[in-house]
């Protein structure tokens, strides 16, 4: 009975040591911002993370910012880069850790564009206007309600809103013509131009917003404190010039450590724009 008993113990021991190393070579996964780069131009981030890591690393880009957020708070994404609008909203939720954002996070905008032959010259002249906006969970679109209101323009009757999906499908609209103007994150904006993706001779822009606190990475709650500090090691270790390739990827400069202080004022805005 003692033999019995004894190999018993060694096969639970045995199950749970499996689990325990099947959990430490698990593929970790990143959800990102659709930002309209391909998985093969994305590689060299993949690549990077995985070696810093120390196990395999996989990239997702959710379709919708409430996907990421799902993920996050169910397993399937470990990691992921958040705007500040769904990151309030998450960590308040799920409890997700922040971790690092951009050297220049605190100091993000979203611009306004229309087409380059458009009489549209301010946001005045939006009133009556066919407007696109990406995600309606996008921190774009909490700051797009803010700086319309301040000149008296309401998004949800002086406007013909329509929600593109992405900052990507929004200046494609505008770019095409379907709408007059539109609104996205700056950085991605510029990426587009930069990458050939969108014409810079049929799209300009008109307004520039109020700076704001922008994306943040995040962990799950869930994620042990061990892989929180390899991930945020790798991106703090990332330098211009040397890592250029990557940093081009996030759109980025340098990373600094974020702290959850830094969103107060996009969770003040929420609060008051009835978005949080």
């Amino acid at each position: 009975m003692r033999t019995l008993a004894r190999n018993k113990v060694l096969a639970v021991v045995c199950f749970l040591g499996s689990v325990a190393l099947y959990g430490a070579d698990k593929p970790l996964t990143i959800a990102l911002v659709f930002d309209g780069l391909t998985e093969a131009d994305r590689e060299p981030l993949r690549a990077y993370l995985t070696k810093a890591m120390g196990r395999r690393v996989n990239l997702a880009v959710p379709d919708v910012y409430t996907e990421t957020v799902a993920g996050l708070a169910d397993g399937s994404f470990d990691f992921a880069c958040l705007g500040s609008l769904m990151y309030v909203r998450a960590h308040a939720k799920y409890g997700v850790i922040p971790l690092v954002r951009r050297s220049s996070g605190l100091q993000y905008h979203s611009v306004f564009i229309a087409g380059a032959n458009s009489p549209i010259r301010s946001l005045s002249d939006l009133k009556g206007k066919r407007f696109a906006l990406g995600d309606i969970d996008s921190t774009s679109t909490l700051i797009v309600h803010r700086e319309l209101l301040r000149v008296g323009i309401s998004t949800s009757t002086d406007l013909k809103l329509r929600y593109s999906g992405s900052h990507v499908a929004t200046a494609a609209l505008v770019e095409s013509g379907v709408v007059d103007a539109g609104a996205l994150d700056e950085t991605i904006f510029a990426s587009l131009i930069s990458g050939g993706k969108l014409n810079s001779e049929k799209v300009r822009v008109f307004h520039t917003s109020e700076p704001f606190a922008g994306y943040v990475y995040v962990a799950g709650k869930d994620v042990p404190e061990a892989d929180r500090e390899k991930f945020v090691q790798a991106l703090l270790a990332l330098k211009e010039r040397k890592d250029d390739s990557v940093l081009k990827i996030l759109r980025a400069k340098q990373f600094v450590v974020a702290h959850d202080h830094e969103y107060a004022a996009v969770r003040r805005i929420a609060h008051e724009l009835k978005m949080f």
